[in-house]
C-alpha cells in the first residue's frame, strides 16, 4: 500500500444509481427558502480559507519526494491559471487582472514557464497527465501561438495520456473558428464557455456584451473541430434578470445542446470582490424571484433531457460526468466535479491551488510576489495545509455525499478504523433534524440524501465540517442557494 492510497484513493461503495438511471431530485423552493444560509462549496476539505503559511515550498517538496518513493504510478492532473481579461465583468469573483496591455501576456508566460520547469524537475519520472484544465481570467486573452507554446512546454516536461481530458475556458468574444481549430490541434478536447445570460439589459448591467451568434458560432466550430465535450456556464440572480428574459436564455442554450450546463448562484459580496461594487444593488432580483429563476432553470434543463449531477451542474445522460456518477466514480476538486479521483493536482500560475498526497497548496495571489519568488528560483507557494487524520475521514464523508448523495458507514469504518456512529455522535444528532425535514434518510449502515435534499447538499455536508461551529465562521461564504 502506498503512503496515501488508503486515504486519497478511497471511494465508498455506492448502492444508489447502479441501474444506470440518473439520481432523482425534487426542488422544494419553500424548504430551500427556509434553510438557505452561508456555506462552503467544498471544492476541497478543509476549504482554502483554512490554509496556513507554515506550509510552503519545502513542505511541498517533501511530499513530492514521498510520491517518488517506491515508483508511485498515481496519475496527475494539471491546472494552469491564466489571469488576464481584456474587460472586467462586474459579477466576477475570480482572481483576474483586467488589462489591454498585451505585453503583460509574454512576461507572464515567461514566469509561468520557469514555474513549470521548477516543479517538473522535482518528479523522478515523467508523471502521466490524465486530466488538465486551463482557467482564468480568460485563457483566450492569449493568442493561439502563445497558448501553443505553453502546451508544448508542458508536453516537454510531462507525459500526456492519449485518452486524457484536456479542457480550457473560453470567452466566445475572444476566439473565431480558426482559433478553435488551433486549440483542438494543440490537444484540448473539452471546452467551457462563459455565457451567464444572453439578455442585452442584463449584459449591460454586468459589463459583458456577448451576442448569441458569436457564442453559438464557437460551439459549432468546436463540434466541427472534434471537441468531445462543451460546457456552458450560466448565472442566476444577476441585475435586471427576470423570469421572461432568463427563460429566453435557457431556451437558446438548451437548443444548442451543450454536453454540460452549469448554473451558478450569483453571490453578491462587494466587500470581498471590488468589481461587484459597480453593480446597482437595486437592480438585483428579490430573493423570491431568485428562487423562481432557479426553479425555472431546473424545469427547463430537465425537460431538455439533462440530469442533475449536483452543486449547480447538469449534464446529458451520456456525458462522462453523468456516467461517473451512476458508476460511483464521481469526484469533486478545485475545478468542480471530475471523473478522475485518483490523481494528484499540479497547479501553475498566480493564485493556483493544487493537491499532493494528503496536502493542498496555493501560489501567491499577486503578480509581484509570484514573480519575485520565481526570480529567486523558489516555487511561488505561499500557503497550504497537511491534512490530519480527522480531516481525511471528514473529507471522505463530504466527498461521498457531494458526489453520490449517499454514504456507506461501513466503508468509512474499514478505511479509517473508526466506529462511525461513535466518532460522529454529535453530527448524527444534528443530522436527525435534517432527517425530520426529509433531506436525508439514516439507517444503521447508510446515510442517503433524499431527492428533496439534493439541492441542499451543502447543508448536509456542513454538519460534518468541524471548522464551522460558530456563526461568525460561516459569514465569509456565499449563500447555499
Amino acid at each position: 500500500m502506498q503512503y496515501w492510497s488508503r486515504y486519497d484513493s478511497f471511494a465508498p461503495p455506492v448502492a444508489m444509481n447502479s441501474t444506470g438511471e440518473s439520481a432523482p431530485f425534487e426542488l422544494d423552493l419553500d424548504l430551500i427558502r427556509r434553510l438557505d444560509r452561508n456555506g462552503p462549496r467544498y471544492t476541497s476539505y478543509p476549504t482554502a480559507d483554512r490554509f496556513v503559511e507554515a506550509f510552503g515550498p519545502e513542505s511541498f517538496r517533501s511530499w513530492v519526494e514521498k510520491r517518488n518513493i517506491g515508483g508511485v504510478t498515481r496519475g496527475l492532473s494539471i491546472y494552469v491559471h491564466l489571469p488576464f481579461c481584456s474587460t472586467l465583468c462586474f459579477y466576477c469573483a475570480c482572481n483576474k487582472i483586467a488589462t489591454r496591455d498585451r505585453s503583460k501576456a509574454d512576461k507572464y508566460l515567461g514566469y509561468l514557464g520557469r514555474e513549470i520547469e521548477l516543479q517538473a524537475a522535482l518528479y523522478r519520472d515523467r508523471p502521466l497527465v490524465e486530466q488538465m484544465h486551463w482557467g482564468g481570467g480568460t485563457p483566450t486573452f492569449f493568442d493561439s501561438g502563445q497558448l501553443g507554446k505553453l502546451f508544448a512546454l508542458l508536453r516537454s516536461e510531462f507525459s500526456f495520456a492519449p485518452d486524457g481530458e484536456y479542457s480550457i475556458e473560453i470567452d466566445p468574444r475572444t476566439v473565431d473558428a480558426g482559433a478553435v481549430v488551433a486549440l483542438r490541434e494543440m490537444g484540448f478536447n473539452r471546452m467551457s464557455l462563459g455565457v451567464q445570460d444572453f439578455d442585452p439589459e442584463v449584459q449591460r448591467a454586468v459589463n459583458r456584451l456577448q451576442s448569441v451568434g458569436e457564442t453559438l458560432g464557437v460551439m459549432v466550430a468546436a463540434r466541427n473541430a472534434g471537441f468531445k465535450s462543451i460546457n456552458v456556464d450560466l448565472i442566476y440572480g444577476l441585475p435586471r434578470q427576470d423570469l421572461l428574459s432568463f427563460n429566453r436564455t435557457l431556451a437558446t442554450v438548451t437548443g444548442a445542446q451543450p454536453d454540460r450546463i452549469a448554473i451558478y448562484n450569483y453571490a453578491h459580496l462587494p466587500s470581498r470582490f471590488m468589481p461587484q461594487r459597480r453593480i446597482n444593488e437595486a437592480e438585483l432580483p428579490s430573493p423570491d424571484t431568485k428562487l423562481k429563476l432557479l426553479g425555472l432553470a431546473v424545469q427547463r434543463l430537465t425537460a431538455a433531457g439533462y440530469v442533475y449531477i449536483g452543486m449547480d451542474h447538469f449534464a446529458r445522460p451520456d456525458d462522462a460526468l453523468a456516467v461517473a456518477q451512476r458508476q460511483g466514480r464521481l469526484h469533486r476538486n478545485f475545478q468542480g466535479y471530475s471523473t478522475h479521483a485518483d490523481c494528484d493536482l499540479a497547479a501553475f500560475g498566480v493564485s493556483a491551488i493544487g493537491a499532493m498526497g494528503p496536502t493542498y497548496f496555493q501560489n501567491h495571489r499577486g503578480l509581484d510576489k509570484y514573480y519575485d519568488s520565481l526570480d529567486r528560483g523558489a516555487l511561488p507557494i505561499v500557503r497550504g495545509i497537511e491534512l490530519t487524520a480527522d480531516d481525511l475521514v471528514r473529507r471522505a464523508v463530504i466527498q461521498s455525499l457531494m458526489c453520490q448523495f449517499a454514504l456507506c458507514k461501513e466503508a468509512i469504518e474499514i478505511a479509517f478504523l473508526v466506529d462511525f456512529d461513535r466518532y460522529f455522535e454529535a453530527e448524527m444528532d444534528e443530522l436527525a433534524e435534517l432527517a425530520r425535514l426529509g433531506l436525508v434518510v439514516c439507517d444503521p449502515r447508510w446515510i442517503n440524501v433524499t431527492p428533496r435534499g439534493r439541492f441542499l447538499i451543502r447543508n448536509v455536508c456542513m454538519i460534518f465540517d468541524k471548522y464551522l461551529r460558530h456563526d461568525q465562521e460561516v459569514r465569509r461564504y456565499s449563500r447555499v442557494i
